[in-house]
């Protein structure tokens, strides 16, 4: 089975392939077409065959239609046989072309339907024969616009012209124009530019014809004959016949050089008048007879016969030969009447199919209309049927509702209450940390004045001893000792002055309270140590090692201080808490080597920009990834229950928030963390 396929191959694919070399795509020579019709006796691979008939229906129609649209029709069989959807259309398409040129408008309108409806479903790009003969197309997708494209620009440009559709005529091109332009393909683009151009006023119509052989020429496509004799009829018109005399001879060369002797009479006519218009009547006798001489071979009369036997008419008239006038006026206006008559036959045709087209569409949209009034009744019933079940259901879950909403407006009042209180709770569970390191702050100082006034008063008595004994030398040194002991007394009075003030500045509420330039570095070095000793005050076994690292080109800052304190206050409470849990955790391990657990935690500012930073880290057990984005939310706490309210953070972080800073956490399981406090500058 493969050797007979590949045989196949090697009969055919030689001669196709010159065509797919060729940028007009499915054009054979004479030799290639003979060539093609003597290997079809003997081959038996349908898809090589499909190829073929598209070839030499291609070749045929430019001259001989009848035998075009046999070898079109041929390809369409095979294509639905093979179910190859790209190349029913495309066969569709083809035939259709040829239709319209016999003249059979609704076989032609017949079948350029459906190839669009097949060419305008994505689903039928999955051909997997590559379509290598729709315009040099590298997919099945540019395959499949490609054949749309070239329906609508065929359509527009034959179909609706000869049953003077002359709007559809622009719509179809320029929808042809927009498909070849979004594939970039030069000939589509070319044919449909020349489509438009020909119904355009003839100034536009001549730049546009211009531009459109520029754009094929950039493509490759040498079939602009048609273009040139445009060109060279608008320029007769005008009445600058050299010009016109240049482009028709440049479309006399070009059709023959394409073998699109279908076109020649038309161009030889256009020389006719053009010698004609130069008062050359042997030179317009002469064209206008190649005309006809090849419109007899190409066996297809039409208009083009009728002004050949017109302008032979005129030259006679000139020459003052009445009867040759006579007779070639006679068989102008027969050939003409014949025609006529069939165009009237093949419009009287479209007409009735388009007047029933009319009236089927007017009664399925009669019918929609009125299938879509019912659906509105009926839907209409339906909604009224459902608003009313509705209401009743709503009156019944309003009464229901009233019930509830003073069951909840009782809940509400007492969650607000409760929520007071936990509030209040976290701050005198604050204040209670905060007295508990003040108190510490205030001993020692204390311890300084007990005992130097313990001191001086044994010093006193031993200077009454002396002064008795006389010793007045003694008794002197001995006041000097009580004099300094005095001044340290003093001192650490001032001392425990000095915490008491600040215990009552940053107690005091807060609400109402301004910001007032404060010393960022000292305010957080004091609430460190407050706090550190406040838990040394509640357990005395705890320890912790605590590092800074104060920036101190930050100067004062803006901020409510008490606020503020607030905040750092619960950071190194839970910093601390962290690291004494660790630390409790590790000591129930069994002891190994390498350097044992120490609880740390460091506090830093630093200034970036407009902003400082305060960093507090600690090398506890760090926070769980799974609740760290719920650690600022109100009432959520990792620690056991009766130790937190979960109120400390979310607190924190509305106080920065109002401070316009921002609170951020980063963290890593088993190895600590670091909260970050971002406030303004200024």
């Amino acid at each position: 089975m493969k050797s007979f396929i590949k045989i196949c191959l090697f009969c055919l694919m030689p001669i196709l392939s010159m065509a797919q070399k060729d940028p007009t795509w499915g054009y054979v020579n004479k030799q290639q077409a003979d060539s093609l019709r003597r290997s079809l006796i003997t081959e038996k691979n349908d898809t090589l065959k499909m190829a073929a008939f598209r070839s030499l229906g291609f070749y045929y129609q430019a001259f001989k239609r009848d035998s075009g649209l046999f070898f079109h029709e041929q390809q369409l069989a095979l294509s639905t046989k093979l179910n190859m959807k790209l190349w029913q259309a495309d066969s569709y398409s083809q035939a259709a072309n040829v239709l319209n040129g016999l003249g059979n408008l609704m076989k032609s309108y017949e079948y350029f339907s459906k190839a669009i409806k097949l060419a305008g479903d994505e689903k039928n790009e999955s051909d997997n024969w590559r379509p290598w003969t729709f315009s040099n197309s590298e997919n099945s997708h540019d395959a499949r616009i490609s054949i749309l494209a070239m329906n609508y620009m065929m359509m527009g440009l034959n179909l609706w012209r000869n049953v003077c559709e002359l709007e559809k005529s622009r719509v179809s091109l320029q929808e042809g124009l927009k498909l070849g332009e979004s594939i970039n393909n030069g000939k589509i683009i070319y044919l449909s530019s020349r489509g438009l151009a020909i119904i355009m006023s003839p100034d536009s119509s001549l730049l546009f014809l211009k531009k459109s052989i520029e754009i094929a020429t950039k493509a490759g496509y040498n079939r602009v004959g048609f273009s040139y004799v445009f060109i060279a009829r608008i320029y007769l018109q005008k009445g600058m016949l050299d010009s016109a005399l240049i482009y028709t001879h440049k479309s006399i060369t070009k059709f023959g050089a394409e073998k699109e002797l279908i076109a020649l009479p038309f161009a030889y006519n256009t020389l006719s008048d053009i010698f004609l218009g130069q008062n050359n009547t042997d030179s317009s006798l002469y064209y206008s007879k190649k005309a006809i001489e090849t419109d007899f071979l190409l066996g297809t009369p039409n208009e083009a016969l009728v002004n050949a036997y017109k302008g032979i008419s005129t030259v006679y008239s000139l020459k003052n030969n009445k009867d040759s006038a006579y007779k070639y006026e006679s068989l102008a206006y027969q050939l003409n009447d014949s025609l006529k008559n069939a165009k009237i036959a093949n419009l009287t045709e479209y007409q009735k199919f388009a007047f029933s087209e009319q009236l089927r569409l007017k009664k399925l949209e009669e019918e929609k209309t009125a299938y879509k009034n019912n659906i509105k009744m009926v839907g209409l019933i339906s909604v009224l049927g459902v608003i009313v079940i509705v209401a009743l259901i709503l009156y019944r879950k309003d009464r229901q509702k009233q019930k509830a909403n003073k069951v909840l407006e009782t809940t509400l009042i007492n969650l607000k209450s409760t929520q007071t209180q936990l509030i209040q709770s976290e701050k005198m569970a604050s204040l209670g940390e905060l007295t508990a390191g003040i108190a510490h702050e205030i001993q020692n100082p204390l311890n300084f004045v007990n005992n130097f006034s313990e001191v001086n008063k044994e010093l006193i008595d031993e200077m009454q001893q002396e002064l008795k004994a006389g010793k007045i030398d003694d008794a002197l040194e001995i006041s000097n000792d009580i004099k300094a002991n005095e001044e340290k007394i003093n001192l650490h009075g001032k001392r425990a002055d000095a915490i008491v003030k600040g215990m009552l500045q940053h107690s005091r509420s807060s609400r109402g309270a301004a910001k007032e330039p404060t010393d960022i570095n000292k305010l957080a070095d004091e609430y460190l140590r407050l706090a550190y000793h406040g838990l040394r005050a509640k357990d005395k076994s705890f320890n912790a090692t605590m590092q800074t690292d104060f920036d101190e080109s930050i100067g004062n800052i803006n901020i409510i201080p008490q606020d503020i304190g607030r905040v750092l206050l619960n950071l190194y409470n839970n910093a601390f808490y962290a690291v004494d849990e660790k630390l409790k955790a590790e000591s129930l391990k069994p002891k190994a080597e390498g350097k044992a657990y120490e609880p740390t935690v460091l506090v830093s500012t630093k200034r970036e920009g407009n902003k400082i930073l305060i960093s507090l880290k600690d090398n506890g057990n760090g926070i769980p990834q799974k609740v760290v984005e719920k650690i600022f939310q109100p009432f959520f706490t990792t620690k056991p229950t009766g130790q937190g309210t979960g109120l400390g953070l979310s607190l924190s972080y509305d106080i920065v928030k109002a401070h316009d800073g921002e609170l951020q956490v980063k963290t890593k399981e088993g190895e600590g963390c670091k909260f970050i406090i971002t406030l303004p500058l200024n």
